[in-house]
C-alpha cells in the first residue's frame, strides 16, 4: 500500500507531465467558480443597495402614493398616473384629523437652472417640509434647517447641496446669499454635509425649497410622495389604515392612495433580489457541470493514453483500487487548483469592482462560495470515475499489448 504522500506526488508530477490538458481542465473549473462568485456578489450588492435606499426610513415610516394598487402582490404604482391628485390640503386635513401622527415631509420633485450672479447649473429641486431632514437623517455642514410652519404658504428659505456650494458660490459663505431659480428667489439658510443619498436621489447636487414654493415654481397641483411618521407607542398597521380611511373620507368615499411601510416595501425588494441571485448563481453552476464533462473526456483520453503506466503500475503490484485512486486523485487535485484559481480570481474582480463603484457593496454570499467550492470539487469526483474505473479495469499484459 502505498502511503498518500507518495500518490500525491506521483498525480502531481502526472499533471505537470500533460500541462495542456490539465490547464484545460483548470480553466474550466475557475472559470466557473469565478462565475459564481462575480454573478452572486453583482445580485447582493444590488439587493443591499436597494435596501440601503429605502432602510433610512425607519419602521415608524409610512409612504403616501397617490393611485391605488387594484391587485395583491409586487410593487405599488411608484411611476404610474394617479387618478386624482394628492395635495397640501390633503396633507393638512390627514395631519389634523390623526393624532398618531408625529411628522409629514410631502414631496415635490423637479429640475430647474439655478443661478448666481454670472453662474448657472441645472439642479434638482426638492419641495418639502423641514421634516424631511430629520425624517431622512440629513446633516447640514453650516447653517439651519428651512423653516415651514404651515407648508401650505411659501417659504423664501432653502438648502442647497455640497456640490451646488461648491460650483455657484465656490469658497464663499453660502448663508444668506439668495439664489434664482426660474422666477423663483430663494435664500440659503444651510448647507447639506456629503451626498445625503435617498432612493437614488443625491442630495449633494439638489436643492431643497418649501413645498408650497416647489408647487408653484413647477405648476403642479399634487404631491409626488407623502412621508408619515408615526408617534411611539401606535401600531404601525392601526395607523395605515386609519390614513387609507382618512384619505377616502376626504376623496369623496374613492380610495385612490396606496399606504405602504418600509417593511413590505424591504420585504419586496429583498424577494425579489434573492430570487434574481438564485437564478445568476444556478446559470453560473451550469458552467460547472460543463467543466466535469470536460474533465470526463479528458480523463477519457488521459486513461487511452497511459495504457502503459497503467500496465506498469499493475505488474509492479498496484491493485485496481489503487489505480482507481490515483486517477481519482489527480482528478481532484486538478479541480482543487482550479477552484483555488477561480475564487482567488472572482474575489478580484469583485475587490476591483467595489474600489470602482463604491456605492454598491459587492459581496459574493457565504453560501455562494461554499456552494461553489462543493459542486467544484463534486463535479470533479463524479465526472472522473468512469474513466478512474475505466483505467483499473485494465490488465497489465492487456495494457502492455495495447501500447506496442
Amino acid at each position: 500500500m502505498v502511503n498518500i504522500a507518495d500518490q500525491v506526488f506521483f498525480c502531481w508530477q502526472a499533471i505537470l507531465r500533460h500541462r495542456f490538458r490539465s490547464i484545460m481542465v483548470l480553466l474550466a473549473i475557475s472559470i466557473g467558480v469565478a462565475s459564481v462568485v462575480v454573478l452572486t456578489a453583482l445580485g447582493e450588492g444590488a439587493r443591499q443597495y436597494v435596501l440601503g435606499e429605502f432602510a433610512f426610513l425607519g419602521k415608524d415610516i409610512l409612504v403616501v402614493l397617490p393611485g391605488k394598487k387594484e391587485t395583491t402582490g409586487g410593487l405599488p404604482p411608484i411611476m404610474g398616473e394617479a387618478p386624482r391628485d394628492l395635495t397640501l390640503d390633503d396633507t393638512h386635513n390627514l395631519g389634523r384629523r390623526l393624532s398618531s401622527i408625529d411628522q409629514l415631509a410631502p414631496l415635490i420633485v423637479g429640475s430647474a437652472e439655478v443661478s448666481y450672479d454670472a453662474r448657472a447649473r441645472e439642479v434638482m429641486v426638492l419641495g418639502t417640509t423641514e421634516a424631511f431632514v430629520s425624517l431622512r437623517s440629513l446633516r447640514l455642514a453650516s447653517g439651519r434647517n428651512i423653516k415651514t410652519d404651515d407648508f401650505r404658504r411659501d417659504s423664501n428659505e432653502c438648502l442647497i447641496g455640497e456640490t451646488v456650494k461648491d460650483e455657484l458660490l465656490g469658497s464663499i459663505s453660502a448663508t444668506g446669499i439668495k439664489l434664482r431659480i426660474g422666477d423663483y428667489r430663494c435664500r440659503i439658510v444651510g448647507v447639506l454635509a456629503g451626498r445625503g443619498d435617498a432612493m437614488g436621489m443625491n442630495l449633494s447636487d439638489a436643492i431643497i425649497i418649501s413645498v408650497a414654493s416647489a408647487e408653484k415654481l413647477f405648476d403642479t397641483p399634487g404631491i409626488f410622495r407623502l412621508l408619515v411618521s408615526v408617534k411611539p407607542g401606535f401600531d404601525i398597521d392601526s395607523v395605515k389604515q386609519r390614513i387609507i380611511e382618512v384619505m377616502t373620507d376626504l376623496h369623496q368615499g374613492e380610495e385612490d392612495i396606496t399606504v405602504i411601510s418600509p417593511d413590505a416595501m424591504l420585504a419586496t425588494f429583498d424577494d425579489i433580489f434573492v430570487v434574481l441571485t438564485l437564478g445568476v448563481a444556478a446559470i453560473a453552476g451550469i458552467s460547472l457541470l460543463v467543466a466535469g464533462v470536460l474533465i470526463m473526456n479528458v480523463m477519457l483520453i488521459n486513461v487511452s493514453q497511459r495504457t502503459e503506466e497503467i500496465g506498469l503500475l499493475k505488474a509492479l503490484g498496484a491493485s485496481a483500487d489503487d489505480v482507481q485512486r490515483l486517477f481519482l486523485l489527480e482528478s481532484i487535485i486538478t479541480v482543487a487548483v482550479g477552484t483555488g484559481v477561480g475564487w482567488l480570481s472572482g474575489w478580484l474582480l469583485v475587490t476591483v469592482g467595489r474600489e470602482l463603484i463604491p456605492n454598491v457593496p459587492f459581496q459574493t454570499p457565504p453560501w455562494a462560495t461554499l456552494i461553489a467550492i462543493a459542486v467544484a470539487l463534486l463535479t470533479g469526483l463524479v465526472f472522473s470515475w468512469l474513466p478512474a474505473k475505466r483505467a483499473s479495469e485494465l490488465q497489465p499484459v492487456t495494457a502492455l499489448q495495447k501500447h506496442k
